[in-house]
């Protein structure tokens, strides 16, 4: 381990954030035995309870224990998901640390594989406005330092998800996000730890929100 890892792991911590649903997820980890996170039902209160959430939760640690950011950058609800995206890069710029910014969809195929089973590939799908679907396929990646997405974030019709899942031509494992995905902040954190120990540091300005077409400017 080098020495900037080893300094993160006594010292430093990571911090995510998960507001794409109305629930508040924040996480925290220094990766040497020093975690916790939790989880709020805010609602339409998200907006103005994040940031005194945010720093009650860090304590007893300070803005300057922290590394790096991790936020979900969607897809999930258009407000929630600014919300965290703007939060991020508004303190990655101030604290001048690396914001990593996760797919919702990877969260939720990460907590999956950390089960421990063993699996092919993990398709999640999940809703979208108009009756459309968000679709992804996520695998473990060869060198086991993260995901590799065989297919990336997309919308489909219902009718071109499943038929994409159809001819699909290696193993999978189909699973619905449809609840719980603030819980899967410490999923958003373990992804940014593991592209941080491959000495990734994303500027704040890179970190944008998916809404379901590309990714826009905040």
């Amino acid at each position: 381990m080098t020495t900037e890892l080893q300094n993160l792991a006594v010292t430093q911590y990571g911090l995510a954030l998960h507001t794409t649903t109305p629930e508040l997820g924040l996480a925290i980890n220094n990766f040497a035995g020093d975690s916790r996170s939790q989880v709020w039902n805010l609602g339409r209160d998200l907006s103005s309870l994040v940031h005194q959430y945010l720093i009650e939760f860090i304590q007893p640690q300070t803005w300057s224990d922290i590394a790096f950011l991790a936020v979900a950058r969607g897809p999930g609800g258009f407000t929630g998901t600014r919300i965290g995206v703007v939060l991020a890069r508004t303190l990655g710029q101030q604290l001048e640390i690396p914001v990593f910014a996760v797919s919702t969809l990877a969260a939720v195929a990460w907590s999956e594989i950390s089960k421990g089973e063993k699996v092919d590939a993990i398709a999640i799908q999940m809703a979208a406005q108009r009756g459309q679907v968000f679709g992804a396929i996520y695998q473990h990646s060869l060198d086991n330092l993260g995901l590799t997405a065989l297919l990336p974030d997309t919308v489909f019709t219902p009718d071109a998800w499943q038929e994409t899942l159809a001819n699909w031509q290696t193993p999978y494992q189909l699973i619905e996000a449809k609840s719980a995905l603030a819980a899967t902040v410490t999923s958003i954190l373990d992804l940014a730890y593991l592209d941080w120990q491959q000495s990734k540091r994303p500027h704040w300005s890179e970190a944008l929100p998916y809404y379901g077409q590309h990714p826009v400017e905040v």
